[in-house]
């Protein structure tokens, strides 16, 4: 044997071994933490998703928004508010454009333009947290 190359004694081989399987422990325990983590998330987007279903079909019913943007409003208002949606913030962007339709289905001449143009605004904010569930 070469003097140069020098060989662990058989004593240093098992705690070497050892620390590599500890070593492999720990990677695997941080990796089961962020599967955890990406299951948590996967149920919270399967909430949503189930909740921005729930929203699209409420807002599918009715009538035509193009021919009766009226009529459509005020069909849209008891059922969404009607909803039960667990996040806050999709909860709050669905009770906006519940209000947003309310205001725009009792509206007059000199509040009309404004009021159309409110819905439009809550209807695109909630396309934001569901994309394609309002008109």
């Amino acid at each position: 044997m070469n003097d140069c190359m020098i060989r662990p004694s058989r004593a240093q081989r098992p705690i070497k071994a050892g620390a590599v399987l500890g070593l492999s422990a720990l990677c695997l325990l941080g990796l089961g933490a962020c599967g955890g983590a990406q299951a948590s998330g996967g149920r919270q987007g399967a909430q949503r998703q189930r909740e921005c279903t729930a929203i699209a079909d409420v807002l599918s019913d009715g009538p035509d928004p193009t021919a009766d943007p009226v009529g459509y409003a005020e069909a849209q208002i008891r059922p969404l508010r009607q909803l039960h949606i667990s996040e806050p913030k999709l909860r709050s962007a669905v009770d906006k454009l519940a209000s947003a339709y309310q205001a725009y289905s009792s509206s007059n001449a000199a509040t009309a333009r404004a009021d159309a143009k409110k819905v439009a605004t809550d209807e695109d904010a909630l396309n934001v947290l569901c994309p394609g569930a309002a008109p």
